[in-house]
């Protein structure tokens, strides 16, 4: 029974090769470093949208990284106990929201507020960078970027915490007995002994992050283009195959989408297999 795992992987990945073979043969490697997507003449580029996993993915986490594990150490370290469960439940909570009623609060809640408030402070006081220039639209590369830290906040929230937890108390204990701080007891004990397992649960992180479909369809804007700025539209491996695969005719077109869809699917494994070699590091230096 556990093979069939590794059997599921192995079919989803084989049924992939072979949905996107007319595309390989036509294209090559040329699909993965080019940006023209022409469904009309069957020229297809998956530049754009590789770009737009890897920049919205970057961004969802350098906003969730530093709220996830600060929440992770005030739940070990620093909240009080009737605190404690409240929170863990609410985050809990959080991880089970559908993607697609995220997507839906992303449209009429989030982007607004983006367009009208958040998006125009950020052109005032960053927009000489490129990264802020360019009219707003409230869908862009950033919102997508927004609404994927928010689905992926609370798993490297539980998985930080549980990782937290496993610090041997003797470690707390030590540095409390050379005079050390609460804080420093935190900083220098807890986080300097628990960082290769933070780095995997960021990396975990990142995989969920690369997948996700419905809630970035719904707020990113989904516009094949690779522009520095943030608040461009752009799209993803997985909101191309969601908005483009029902309405995919002829042989080249859906190979192409098959084509990204197996780009996607190893860069996932990749980035899960790595996060599981940095966790059995951690248990193998702890042993």
């Amino acid at each position: 029974m556990a093979l069939t795992v590794f059997a599921l992987i192995a079919l989803i990945g084989c049924e992939l090769c072979h949905g996107s073979r007319l595309a390989m043969q036509k294209f090559g490697w040329h699909f993965l470093v080019t940006s023209n997507w022409d469904p009309v003449n069957d020229e297809y580029g998956a530049l754009p949208f590789i770009y737009g996993t890897l920049v919205s993915s970057l961004i969802a986490l350098v906003i969730a990284v530093p709220i996830s594990i600060a929440t992770a150490v005030y739940l070990t370290e620093l909240a009080p106990l009737w605190l404690r469960q409240p929170l863990i439940m609410f985050i809990e909570l959080l991880a089970a929201v559908p993607s697609v009623i995220l997507g839906l609060w992303g449209i009429f809640v989030m982007v607004p507020w983006l367009r009208e408030y958040l998006f125009p402070g950020l052109q005032k006081t960053l927009g000489f960078l490129p990264l802020f220039q360019g009219p707003v639209y409230g869908v862009s590369l950033l919102a997508g970027g927004i609404i994927v830290a928010i689905m992926i906040l609370p798993i490297i929230t539980s998985v930080s915490r549980e990782i937290l937890r496993s610090v041997p108390g003797l470690q707390r204990e030590a540095a409390y007995a050379l005079g050390a701080t609460r804080w420093e007891v935190t900083r220098i004990a807890v986080l300097s002994y628990a960082r290769k397992g933070l780095f995997g649960a960021v990396i975990l992180g990142l995989g969920r992050a690369l997948g996700e479909t419905m809630a970035v369809t719904m707020v990113i804007g989904n516009i094949p283009q690779i522009v520095p700025s943030l608040f461009a539209p752009a799209a993803t491996q997985a909101s191309v195959i969601a908005n483009e695969f029902n309405e995919a005719t002829g042989d080249m077109y859906p190979s192409a989408l098959f084509e990204i869809g197996l780009v996607l699917l190893g860069i996932t494994v990749l980035v899960n297999i790595f996060a599981q070699l940095t966790f059995e590091n951690v248990r193998r230096s702890r042993a």
